[in-house]
C-alpha cells in the first residue's frame, strides 16, 4: 500500500454503512478513484464539507494493492461548486460534468488536462451567463482528451480540406463528410461550415471566452446535435442529465 496526495472533484458517492461513505473522486494525477471515507456520515465527521458533490478538494488516500476500495485519511476543501442564484442550468449544468466524467474516464488513468477543464467549467457555472456554451466547451474538451474528438479539418472519407458546405457528421465514423463525399445511406446529420467553424473555437486551445462567441438559436441546436451524438455514440447510450439542458438557445 502507499500514500498518494493529489487535487479531486467529487463526481458521486453512496452510503456504504451507518457512519462511512463510498466517494468515486476524478484526481488530477490519478484519473477516477473510488475510495471508502470512514466516519463520512457522521455530523461531525472527520471530512466536514469537503466531500459533497462537486466539491474541489486536496486528499490523502491509502491506495491499496488488493482489488479493495482505497481509504481517503483527508480530504480538505478547496472550492465549492455554487450554481448561479436560481439559474437550474447552471446546477443541472454541473451534474452533467459529473456525470461524463463518472462515465467516460476509467479508474487511475489520469488526464490533468481534463482534470484543469472541469474545474474551469465549474468555475464558468457558477459564475458566467453562458452556462450552455460552457458544457459544449466542457463536452468537447471530453472528447479530445479520451480520443473520440470528430475530425473538423477534413473530409473523413477523400481527405481534402472542408472547404464548402454543407458538411454532414458522419457519427459512426467519428468526422465529418464533404459535399461530394456524402452519401444518403450513410445517414449522416447535415451541419453548416459556420457551425463548423465554432466547433473548431469552442474545441480551441485556449479556451474562448463565452462572451466573445456569437452564437444563433439555430447553431446553438445544430452544435448540441453534433456533441449529443458524438456522445451518444461514445457512451451507447444518451447522458441521463443531457435532458435537462436542452433549452432551444444559450442565454446572452
Amino acid at each position: 500500500m502507499s500514500t498518494e496526495k493529489t487535487d479531486a472533484i467529487v463526481i458521486r458517492q453512496t452510503d456504504f454503512s451507518e457512519t462511512s461513505r463510498v466517494v468515486t473522486l476524478f484526481t488530477r494525477d490519478w484519473g477516477q478513484v473510488s475510495v471508502i471515507a470512514k466516519g463520512a456520515r457522521r455530523l461531525k465527521g472527520p471530512f466536514e464539507a469537503a466531500l459533497d458533490l462537486l466539491t474541489v478538494c486536496r486528499i490523502v488516500f491509502i491506495r491499496k494493492s488488493s482489488s479493495g476500495l482505497d481509504i481517503l485519511t483527508e480530504a480538505q476543501l478547496r472550492k465549492r461548486f455554487k450554481p448561479r442564484g436560481r439559474d437550474l442550468l447552471s446546477l443541472y449544468g454541473g451534474y452533467y460534468v459529473a456525470e461524463l466524467l463518472s462515465s467516460l474516464t476509467a479508474e487511475y488513468d489520469p488526464h490533468p488536462i481534463l482534470y484543469d477543464e472541469a474545474v474551469r467549467t465549474l468555475d464558468r457555472l457558477s459564475g458566467e451567463s453562458h452556462p450552455q456554451q460552457a458544457v459544449l466547451r466542457f463536452e468537447l474538451v471530453v472528447l479530445r482528451e479520451i480520443g473520440h474528438l470528430p475530425a473538423l479539418d477534413v473530409c473523413i472519407a477523400c481527405g481534402n480540406p472542408l472547404a464548402r458546405g454543407p458538411l454532414a457528421f458522419w457519427v459512426s465514423q467519428g468526422g465529418l463528410l464533404c459535399r461530394d463525399c456524402q452519401q444518403e445511406a450513410y445517414g449522416q446529420n447535415r451541419i453548416p461550415l459556420g457551425t463548423v467553424a465554432l466547433l473548431r473555437r469552442l474545441a480551441a486551445e485556449p479556451a474562448p471566452s463565452p462572451d466573445r462567441l456569437e452564437i444563433s438559436p439555430q447553431q446553438y441546436r445544430e452544435l448540441r446535435q453534433f456533441t449529443t451524438s458524438a456522445i451518444s455514440h461514445v457512451l451507447g447510450r444518451r447522458p441521463k442529465m443531457l435532458r435537462y439542458l436542452m433549452s432551444p438557445k444559450p442565454k446572452n
